[in-house]
């Protein structure tokens, strides 16, 4: 194997660029033959430059079989570094475009289908009232488990998720930036006709029977609720709609039928939804935070920071408003 000090000589003038990306190639393809096709060029000419690779740092990257290719633990090892240098050049042009114009650029983000109900469109509005050249693509990601590969494998420059605190040791996210943007608590609704709507008193236990309304089990939603009625001695609830939507977690219980929990934004940020009324029950005393997460590894380009800057500042002005309603 080259030592560190051979670098300029031997190894930095034998790596390109043009190499790695065939090298990346054969990784995801899993196979020489299909990584030539992708990358419109012979087999032969694959085999050459992964040959050429393999001379130059002195270690077997690939071990072959007759199903095809798997990379070595030294071609791990490349892999990992390599596609983080490929992102940080792919950030430095990035970074440059925006430099030569501040309203221009590019960004990729993850959420879940709650965030888009409630406080993306806000932020996406007030995003393109100041850099409205920007393109801008999203993602829906779930969220139950908090494993975000999109931001390790660098495919979304930032995710926008709810994360309950303080954070339980199985959501994995030390690798990972967290800025809190605000608590916004999960509530109970039902719809303001509802009989529930006009009494002053409700209790969980009230609501046993009640149609409910529950995201997927494995949620962070659908736990706390299970987590309340548990702590009160009662059994669950059966769900009479099991659902990612918040649309339909919206819709239904404001014509009167069912009750469900909702972040409390969803009725902040909404006009429409005044059909609902939240019920005096208290699922959980545990704040459940808005955040933003990046990749503490990865250096953010100034468009992502200045989307970061306008998540912050409709944060602040939500919780300006819901301080003010208070009052």
């Amino acid at each position: 194997m080259a030592k560190i000090s051979d670098w300029d000589d031997h190894i930095g003038r034998r790596l390109r660029l043009r190499d790695l990306r065939v090298f990346f190639a054969v990784v995801q393809a899993g196979s020489l033959a299909k990584a030539a096709i992708q990358l419109r060029v012979s087999q032969p000419a694959v085999s050459q430059v992964i040959a050429d690779l393999e001379h130059a740092l002195g270690a077997r990257l690939f071990d072959r079989s007759s199903r095809g290719v798997e990379p070595t633990v030294y071609g791990r090892a490349l892999l990992a570094r390599g596609r983080a240098a490929f992102d940080e050049l792919k950030q430095g042009i990035r970074d440059i475009e925006f430099l030569a114009d501040p309203t221009a650029g590019e960004l990729t983000i993850g959420y879940p289908e709650s965030i888009a109900a409630t406080v993306l469109s806000q932020i996406v509005e007030r995003f393109f009232e100041k850099y409205p050249r920007v393109v801008m693509r999203t993602d829906i990601v779930p969220s139950p488990e908090f494993k975000f590969p999109g931001l390790r494998e660098r495919t979304h420059d930032l995710i926008l998720a709810r994360m309950p605190l303080p954070r339980p040791a199985d959501y994995l996210v030390d690798d990972l930036n967290v800025e809190i943007l605000f608590d916004d608590p999960l509530v109970v609704v039902a719809g303001k006709h509802s009989p529930w709507a006009r009494r002053r008193t409700v209790s969980l236990a009230d609501l046993v029977g009640e149609r409910w309304i529950l995201s997927p089990p494995g949620t962070v939603v659908h736990s706390r609720v299970a987590d309340a009625f548990k702590e009160r001695g009662l059994e669950g609830p059966k769900a009479s709609l099991v659902t990612y939507s918040m649309d339909l977690r919206a819709k239904l219980p404001a014509r009167g039928r069912f009750v469900t929990a909702v972040p409390k934004s969803l009725l902040r940020v909404h006009g429409d939804r005044q059909a609902l009324k939240i019920l005096p029950v208290n699922l959980s005393t545990l704040p459940w935070m808005v955040t933003i997460l990046t990749l503490k590894s990865r250096t953010v380009s100034p468009v992502v920071e200045r989307f970061i800057e306008c998540a912050h500042e409709v944060a602040k002005s939500m919780v300006s408003k819901a301080q003010s309603g208070r009052s």
